[in-house]
């Protein structure tokens, strides 16, 4: 696994281990994210992306975000409103909804900034470029579906279950995955939108983030609704998009 994505797998297990009883319920999702990260790192070094070093990249980028979210956190301060959501909720929500939490966050929120963070402006001007990054940023999904069932049984193994819960697992499995995949076309969609505002200037920017984070926030607020979350997110839908500049 690469330098850089082994580093930031350090840090997380740092900051895993320094949790105390009291962080228990922030646990769930970086746990998850973890895993998910050793998952990332195993499919470059199999060769499952086009472009190996740019995944790396994007990797390391999209980490960092959460990080920075969750040390200002964990120092009192307020990170972006959806990781204040995520972290503020209920310690004693369901493992799967704290990790639904951080998923909305993370995916909504960080991940086109992570995206812009690693795509230049030349870069989005080079179509046959672009398609290979929008491939290789699919192929995560790849990766992200392949751990759902896993993901599931280790939160089941840490939680009692209602009947109904246990009912619907793989209802929720299909669901999860379906969820990925449609965020993953709309964080694409928002990435383009932020990119056409960062050629504007850095105050249009500014103003279509607000805008990501605003919508992100509202997402976790869905989340946080009682009753079957990600039933209710099968009508509602998983992801948020950016509309049209106004």
């Amino acid at each position: 696994m690469a330098d850089a994505v082994t580093a930031v797998v350090r840090v997380m297990q740092s900051r895993l281990d320094a949790l105390t009883p009291e962080q228990g319920h922030l646990r769930e999702f970086l746990g998850t994210y973890l895993r998910t990260t050793l998952a990332v790192g195993k499919a470059v070094d199999d060769g499952v992306f086009e472009d190996a070093a740019w995944v790396e990249q994007w990797d390391v980028a999209f980490a960092e975000l959460y990080l920075a979210a969750l040390d200002t956190h964990l120092r009192g301060g307020a990170p972006p409103r959806p990781w204040r959501l995520a972290f503020d909720a209920p310690a004693d929500l369901p493992a799967l909804r704290l990790v639904l939490l951080g998923i909305n966050a993370h995916v909504n929120y960080d991940l086109p900034q992570a995206l812009l963070a690693v795509i230049s402006d030349a870069d989005f001007a080079d179509a046959a470029l672009m398609a290979r990054r929008r491939r290789d940023h699919e192929r995560i999904d790849g990766v992200l579906a392949g751990r759902v069932a896993a993901e599931d049984d280790e939160l089941a193994s840490r939680s009692t279950r209602s009947l109904l819960d246990r009912a619907l697992q793989p209802l929720n499995r299909v669901a999860s995955k379906r969820f990925l995949r449609e965020s993953r076309t709309k964080v694409w969609h928002n990435t383009v939108e932020l990119q056409a505002a960062r050629l504007t200037g850095p105050t249009a920017y500014d103003v279509r983030l607000a805008e990501l984070e605003v919508l992100s926030a509202a997402r976790i607020a869905d989340l946080l609704a009682p009753g079957q979350v990600l039933l209710r997110l099968a009508v509602a839908g998983f992801g948020v998009v950016l509309p049209p500049p106004g």
